[in-house]
């Protein structure tokens, strides 16, 4: 009897995204985009960055799709964290904030892109195709802007001054604007009251601001703008 040689079809290894964000609908509809992709599959969606943790030491995705403002952690401390758990974790931002305030603050804790909510699902499909190909995404505007950076060439328009603080001033000046107390603060970073007060002079300084109310009401102001953005 002769035997049929059978021939199966085999499935394109499908590379796993986890997605974070604390928004539901917003993790519901990226899903759904990638789970379209014949090379891409959501291999969970959570909510919070411990939920992250958990996940990523037992699924292993080769991708993580971020928000930067989520509950317990800082986008940008929740990164860093990330990496020094998973250092060839391949992390991609999404975020509804302004790309030239945070896309090059994301890129120096260790991301490999950022891209905007508004940037919509093609742009964003490129970008996890490119970053888990090896490569860093940006807007062409935000890539452009860097490069001047690099090359000594003042970019056009007018820089924002909270491009000058820090990574940890800038975390600190946005909970100052969410109303947290020097205390709040320093328990929520791990540092001391002391230290706090350190970055807050630093960055009363580089904002060129008085004192401690020109500073609260500035912070407050920013925050607000940021999330009208949402």
């Amino acid at each position: 009897m002769q035997k049929k040689n059978a021939t199966k079809s085999i499935a394109p290894k499908r590379h796993k995204v986890l997605v974070v964000d604390d928004h539901p609908m917003t993790r519901d509809g990226v899903a759904h985009l990638i789970n379209k992709q014949p090379e891409l599959e959501v291999c969970a969606d959570v909510g919070s960055p411990a939920e992250a943790f958990e996940t990523i030491a037992k699924l292993r995705p080769d991708l993580v799709l971020t928000d930067m403002t989520m509950p317990g952690r800082s986008g940008l401390e929740f990164i860093k964290d990330l990496l020094a758990a998973h250092p060839t974790l391949v992390i991609l931002v999404l975020s509804m904030h302004d790309e030239a305030v945070y896309a090059e603050r994301v890129l120096r804790a260790g991301a490999r892109g950022y891209i905007m909510k508004e940037a919509g699902g093609e742009n964003l499909l490129t970008a996890i195709r490119r970053v888990l190909g090896g490569q860093v995404y940006l807007s062409e505007q935000m890539a452009a802007k860097i490069l001047d950076n690099l090359s000594g060439q003042k970019p056009r328009g007018s820089h924002s001054p909270i491009q000058k603080l820090s990574d940890r001033e800038f975390e600190i000046f946005q909970l100052i604007g969410q109303g947290k107390s020097t205390r709040d603060i320093a328990n929520e970073l791990h540092i001391s009251p002391k230290t706090v007060d350190v970055h807050r002079s630093h960055i009363k300084e580089k904002l060129k601001l008085i004192d401690a109310t020109s500073l609260i009401r500035h912070a407050v102001r920013w925050v607000e703008s940021q999330e009208a953005k949402a």
